[in-house]
């Protein structure tokens, strides 16, 4: 994939056509889905070993101000460890085996920092959803973080990952801090304020929950300048439905029943 210089993100440039829109349409969820441990190095190799060009991943903070891959707040269910992520430093996480919870070819698998995901990406040229992940309480701190964390490890030259969340306050710090990064309003609950949250926020897309998503709101977010992406779809008829409704991106497990779907717009 050859990244465009300079991306407009603007709602006339949403409105005017795909190639104003720098990010595939297949996201591969967690990096590789359930195929191999979420949110590890491996995993995102082997979503790209399926063609895929861009990946969704959760991003927090260890005790220590590191930013690193986890979904939970807790370590126990995908990792070696125990009790909340954020009481442990980095020395003491990296060590953590992340990869035996998954299946014994994956036994040692480490947790994967931020800063070794930034390099991999770009050195397989190679794109990334940044979904905002803080532990409890540290919603700003953990916006701030990985915004400047952003700025300083993917050139400003390419196409920068998109920065999503759930947490309102931490997609505002993100704004703050960095506010020429792309966002996103991630929506795990209908809620009639949502147009107007993401516009406040300076976000250029919504992520609903796919359940959410009809013909009828996608077209209300495009109007309103918002690209619309949807997780986690797993299944060919709801694709194909969402596609033809008018979705601009689609996070997905199943990265072995959409590979030729993903390796064909890889190659376009």
């Amino acid at each position: 994939m050859t990244a465009p210089a300079s991306p407009d993100f603007s709602s006339d440039g949403i409105r005017s056509g795909a190639a104003s829109w720098p990010y595939p349409r297949w996201v591969a969820h967690r990096g590789a889905g359930k195929l191999a441990p979420e949110n590890t190095l491996a995993a995102f190799r082997l979503g790209a070993q399926h063609g895929f060009r861009m990946f969704e991943c959760d991003v927090k903070l260890s005790a220590d101000g590191q930013l690193f891959l986890l979904h939970d707040a807790d370590l126990a269910r995908t990792t070696s460890g125990q009790g909340p992520a954020m009481l442990q430093p980095w020395a003491a996480l990296r060590g953590l085996d992340a990869g035996a919870w998954h299946s014994p070819m994956y036994v040692g698998e480490p947790l994967l920092s931020l800063e070794v995901l930034a390099a991999w990406l770009q050195a397989n040229d190679l794109l990334v959803n940044l979904e905002i992940k803080p532990s409890p309480g540290q919603e700003a701190e953990t916006g701030r973080a990985v915004a400047d964390a952003v700025a300083r490890w993917w050139p400003t030259r390419g196409v920068q990952p998109l920065l999503s969340s759930f947490k309102v306050d931490a997609l505002h710090a993100a704004q703050q801090a960095q506010p020429q990064l792309p966002r996103a309003l991630l929506l795990e609950a209908s809620r009639p304020t949502w147009l107007d949250e993401a516009q406040a926020l300076g976000c250029v897309a919504v992520v609903p929950h796919h359940a959410l998503l009809d013909a009828g709101n996608i077209a209300l977010a495009h109007a309103r300048g918002l690209r619309v992406l949807t997780y986690t779809v797993n299944e060919a008829e709801r694709a194909k439905a969402l596609w033809a409704a008018g979705l601009d991106g689609l996070i997905t497990d199943r990265v072995d029943l959409f590979e030729p779907e993903a390796r064909a717009e890889a190659t376009t």
